[in-house]
């Protein structure tokens, strides 16, 4: 037989609010403000500025994320996992750019797939979506936010592969 619908969360999920701070270390940024959307499938991190170029013959990708904890001049850079359509918010669909980077989240991290797009009109940097949260026994909460705390991964932790 099994468990009701609303059945109590194991002790081994963690519970999550709608909004949460995350890092992306691998891209050099220690802690961004994202929404939590389990509507969107594909995660997208606001950028602007994009350059593509060739490192060692793989395609990579330069960037800047205009945060306000970060300088303006601040460059990131990563390489191409993909190039997909993706469909925006307001349901158009666009070609994006894909990077894969190291996601911290409170103390867990994992690796994570974001499309880079230019998010200045939305209320958030982040939006973190259900592809990059599944496999990682995590259910949002969503009347609440910041359960998660400040990203605390460090260097040498050995990442939570689900």
């Amino acid at each position: 037989m099994s468990a009701p619908f609303w059945a109590p969360v194991s002790r081994r999920t963690k519970v999550i609010g709608w909004r949460e701070w995350i890092g992306l270390p691998d891209i050099g940024i220690a802690s961004l403000k994202a929404k939590v959307d389990t509507g969107a499938r594909t995660s997208a991190l606001h950028t602007v500025d994009l350059m593509t170029f060739k490192k060692n013959g793989q395609p990579w990708i330069e960037f800047r994320v205009p945060h306000a904890d970060l300088p303006k001049g601040t460059r990131c850079s990563a390489p191409i996992l993909d190039e997909r359509d993706i469909k925006n918010t307001g349901g158009q669909v666009e070609r994006r750019y894909v990077i894969e980077t190291m996601l911290v989240l409170g103390d867990l991290a994992w690796r994570a797939e974001f499309s880079l797009a230019n998010r200045e009109t939305m209320g958030f940097e982040v939006i973190l979506g259900r592809t990059a949260i599944r496999r990682h026994r995590l259910v949002v909460d969503p009347g609440r936010s910041f359960l998660a705390g400040s990203p605390r991964h460090r260097a040498n932790a050995p990442a939570d592969n689900g």
